[in-house]
């Protein structure tokens, strides 16, 4: 028994150390500006396919954040990092990206394996989209709330929280995911030029 709990206790350390090394070294995983772009707009298609009338919130929006693909792993603990595009009121539809940015958090509790999913996070309110611009690091929860938007059957929207200034929607492998939440998250600026 003793030794199931020290090499448990010894995977559970190498992991923490390699999502902790990997997180903070982020030219590991990082993608060019290209690829990020590329994969932007191959999110956004599938955001417009899944959601009826997301091409018109997108349409309204002030800015949208696109990170095509945010990779979560875990035993026990664990975390997630991706990167992504900002584009902002007509550059949205033209593909043009103003800045870069990542993502990461770290969780806590019963999680074992990993999974990859996407997030759209639009801005609705200009105010909104200049104080995310304005943060050197950007926290879900601390420095503003997003209202992650539920879809229902055909792709319907919960209208309930669309007049919120930040909203968010995350996909899956299998389509839109639910009861998640990007409270924790960390929004960081990257340099891709």
């Amino acid at each position: 028994m003793r030794s199931h709990n020290t090499s448990r206790k010894v995977l559970v350390g190498f992991l923490i150390s390699f999502l902790f090394l990997g997180l903070a070294g982020q030219k590991v995983w990082a993608a060019t500006a290209e690829e990020i772009d590329m994969n932007a707009d191959k999110a956004l298609e599938h955001f417009y396919d899944e959601v009826k009338g997301g091409k018109e919130l997108v349409n309204k929006a002030k800015g949208v954040l696109i990170f095509p693909s945010v990779i979560k792993a875990g035993i026990g603990i664990g975390g997630e990092y991706g990167e992504g595009s900002l584009r902002t009121n007509g550059l949205i539809f033209k593909g043009k990206t103003v800045d870069y940015y990542s993502t990461a958090a770290a969780s806590l509790g019963f999680q074992l394996g990993a999974q990859k999913k996407s997030i759209i996070v639009i801005f609705m309110q200009d105010e909104a989209l200049k104080n995310f611009q304005a943060s050197s690091g950007w926290k879900a929860g601390v420095d503003a709330s997003i209202a992650v938007v539920k879809v229902g059957a055909g792709g319907a929207m919960d209208s309930s929280n669309l007049k919120e200034p930040i909203l968010a929607f995350i996909f899956g492998q299998k389509g839109l995911m639910y009861n998640l939440t990007l409270e924790g998250a960390k929004f960081t600026k990257l340099n891709k030029s």
